[in-house]
């Protein structure tokens, strides 16, 4: 009996030993970000340039920016939780070649800039790029948000709050409390995460057209999520499914050319 006993102590230390890093290491298991400054040349899209956006808490971030060609939108892309801008350089390239503009936003902490990301700070990284856009004399309804990912959170926020003409959701999810859970099932994490990015309470207030795409071979992100968000849009909204697509792979599956039709219908 005393052997169970302390097989048992010797359980319920591990799994409260396990809940402590969870709790203290979150922030450092969500964002993955490569500290490198990157430079467009390196990353196939050598006509954009590199800017910097200015936040509300006083950061400098850095950017690249490409204008609009022929009355076309701009594109705000978010990017996902690792690396930096320039692995977004590929996908970006086919809506620069279309006459879109692009403002690819790194987040703080990533991409050599200051900071350190959380979920306050990522909606005031948006904001920044939004205000950017104003000074170029781009309004709102000349912009489009795109979130891949994590950056999903961030699009949706601003989308609820009015801003974009149009939403572009890449691999999203519900909330980052739900994405977790379903990493973790035997934690409380729906309790204990901080940085939330509960898109599916904000989801309901979008008004702009949706297209989510995701991959039903999505492991880090299950397709469940992308889909269950879909379900509380309002409508117009499309949701494309990809069989055999995974999290980082969409554009191998024609991801930027669903893109593409969702915008040219959008603005013709």
């Amino acid at each position: 009996m005393s052997a169970l006993l302390k097989l048992l102590g010797f359980g319920a230390g591990l799994y409260l030993l396990i809940l402590l890093v969870l709790y203290f290491m979150q922030r450092s298991m969500i964002y993955l970000p490569n500290p490198t400054r990157p430079e467009p040349a390196a990353w196939h899209v050598a006509d954009m340039s590199a800017v910097s956006l200015k936040t509300e808490d006083e950061l400098s971030l850095l950017a690249w920016w490409k204008p609009p060609a022929d009355g076309r939108p701009a594109i705000v892309f978010f990017h996902g939780n690792g690396g930096h801008i320039g692995h977004r350089g590929s996908k970006v390239r086919g809506f620069l070649d279309r006459g879109y503009g692009v403002l690819l936003v790194a987040w703080r902490g990533y991409g050599g800039n200051e900071g350190a990301p959380t979920e306050a700070g990522l909606y005031a990284d948006g904001r920044a790029a939004l205000r950017f856009l104003e000074q170029q004399g781009i309004g709102t309804k000349e912009i489009v948000l795109y979130g891949e990912s994590l950056g999903s959170g961030v699009a949706v926020e601003l989308a609820s709050r009015g801003a974009g003409q149009a939403l572009v959701l890449e691999a999203p999810f519900t909330s980052l409390a739900a994405a977790a859970a379903d990493r973790f099932p035997l934690f409380p994490v729906r309790w204990l995460i901080r940085d939330r990015f509960d898109s599916q309470s904000k989801i309901g207030k979008v008004t702009a057209p949706l297209l989510i795409i995701h991959g039903e071979a999505d492991v880090v992100l299950p397709v469940s999520l992308g889909r269950a968000l879909l379900e509380k849009a309002n409508e117009p909204k499309q949701g494309v499914f990809i069989p055999r697509a995974g999290h980082n792979n969409l554009y191998d599956f024609g991801g930027g050319g669903i893109v593409l039709a969702f915008l040219d219908k959008i603005f013709p």
